[in-house]
């Protein structure tokens, strides 16, 4: 018969949990450092967002700008942000991925990763 009757060790579990939700917090720290860039139309326009999603910054190229056609110069703004923004999830992906996948797995149940 095993002691304790092979319920895991609850200190050793507590300390499993918070080095994870530390590491957690110091990626999440980095992502939001962290700055990608998106571009639209050849480089027309690019937005700077952090790696947590943050708008940082947009810049217009001044060729792309005809008052006759706002609306295209507001479809490479979009085009430019998400493009941003998709690298922004790659990273995120590669940061907290192996953390989520860490905290999942059945090993932290409850847990939203």
């Amino acid at each position: 018969m095993i002691p304790g009757g092979g319920q895991p060790n609850m200190q050793q579990l507590l300390q499993q949990a918070q080095k994870m939700q530390q590491d957690l917090a110091a990626a999440q720290e980095e992502l939001a450092r962290t700055e990608v860039e998106g571009q639209a139309g050849g480089g027309l326009v690019k937005a700077t967002v952090t790696g947590s999603g943050e708008l940082r910054a947009l810049v217009i190229d001044p060729s792309a700008v005809d008052p006759e056609d706002t609306e295209t110069l507001a479809d490479l703004v979009v085009a430019a942000v998400q493009a941003a923004n998709e690298n922004a999830q790659q990273l995120q992906q590669q940061k907290l991925g192996p953390l989520a996948q860490g905290l999942g797995g059945g090993a932290m149940p409850g847990l939203p990763f």
